[in-house]
């Protein structure tokens, strides 16, 4: 069923070349997004990824950072993933 609602997307692992795909199609495919969060490792905390013509700020993964998030797409390593 379509619905009009907005969604709150973070794409986990990020920095990584499947999540710096997975944001260019949510971009090329205006993916009905309020808010798009990059997350990743703590080690790539603080870098910028591409997005919809300009650049976000990759987060680090924590329970927290899931707060008010209605999808993730996950594209991160075995190891990322299970954090």
């Amino acid at each position: 069923m379509p619905t009009s609602k907005r969604l709150n997307v973070a794409v986990v692992g990020a920095t990584g070349m499947v999540g710096t795909e997975i944001l260019r199609i949510l971009s090329q495919r205006n993916f009905p997004s309020e808010r798009v969060i990059a997350l990743a490792s703590e080690r790539s905390k603080g870098l910028t990824v591409p997005y919809n013509g300009s650049q976000l700020e990759v987060g680090e993964i924590t329970e927290s950072a899931f707060q008010g998030v209605d999808v993730a797409l996950f594209a991160a390593s075995g190891d990322t993933a299970l954090m």
